[in-house]
């Protein structure tokens, strides 16, 4: 059943969007393993405007120790290096013509103590958008109750269902969150 004003799919969409920047967030942490996806919030200067490393070179992990970035323009290579070195990310490239060369280092117990920080952090930034959803929608059911577009019972009963889907989300992140806290602390 429909319910005029209120879109249950669009709630849903919304809250899988959350759990999709939570996993996208997740794949930038760095647990030992090489993996391209690692170097995705990286952006170049190139010509003139910032631009994802993807979009300047192609990303790969030949190594389980080891990503390589095969920059396509050779005027590039040194704007990749920097842009890499700037990140944030605590890496240290080498290049050797249009090929950079990015080593992961041994993560250190206190740096995979502080990575599984700040992933506790992005699942609660998820857990937040997630309840932020849930609560613009319950708005919603209220609302169409108070201008008699639904019954009391029907409000009550929308409500749960809403409810539930949001428990599925957050048990959604908790299991993400729960599976990358074990990869990071896997020596």
């Amino acid at each position: 059943m429909a319910t005029p004003g209120y879109d249950k799919e669009d709630t849903n969409r919304r809250m899988n969007g959350a759990v999709g920047t939570l996993k996208q967030e997740f794949a930038g942490l760095r647990t030992g393993r090489a993996n391209p996806s690692l170097l995705d919030p990286v952006m170049v200067e190139a010509y003139g405007s910032p631009m994802p490393i993807t979009q300047v070179g192609t990303v790969s992990a030949p190594e389980p120790r080891l990503i390589t970035v095969q920059v396509w323009d050779k005027g590039l290579a040194k704007a990749v290096d920097k842009a890499v070195r700037d990140a944030g990310l605590g890496l240290n490239p080498q290049l050797d013509g249009q090929l950079l060369r990015i080593p992961l280092p041994e993560l250190n117990e206190e740096r995979r103590k502080e990575l599984v920080k700040l992933a506790h952090k992005y699942s609660e930034q998820a857990r937040i958008a997630v309840r932020n959803v849930r609560r613009d929608g319950m708005e919603i059911l209220k609302k169409l109750e108070k201008d008699h577009k639904i019954s009391q019972d029907e409000q009550h009963k929308l409500g749960e269902d809403l409810q539930k889907l949001t428990d599925a989300h957050i048990r959604d992140i908790d299991q993400a969150m729960h599976s990358k806290e074990q990869e990071i602390m896997q020596v």
